[in-house]
């Protein structure tokens, strides 16, 4: 029992570990221009959707476009995208 509580408690700590290394490298701003630049998130979707993925969900988050996508493989992938070209800057 002692050995399960200890396994236990080293995964949770390195869980926890990626996520905010995850959330501190991914939460940083996709561009500096001003929203008057951004294109529209439909354009977004499109020019995401040109590169084989499906769009489930997108918003605009934090300067960044975030869209909740499946690739070509089948594999959920979240995407950080620039809102003012439409290129892919990081994945969860």
């Amino acid at each position: 029992m002692r050995k399960i509580t200890i396994f236990t408690a080293a995964a949770a700590a390195l869980l926890a570990a990626a996520a905010t290394a995850h959330a501190g490298s991914l939460g940083r701003p996709c561009t500096a221009a001003p929203a008057s630049r951004w294109l529209p998130l439909e354009e977004l979707q499109a020019k995401i959707e040109a590169q084989g993925y499906k769009v489930q969900k997108a918003k605009l988050k934090n300067a960044c476009g975030e869209l909740y996508t499946i690739d070509k493989s089948g594999s959920r992938v979240e995407l950080f995208v620039d809102p003012t070209s439409g290129q892919i800057v990081g994945q969860l």
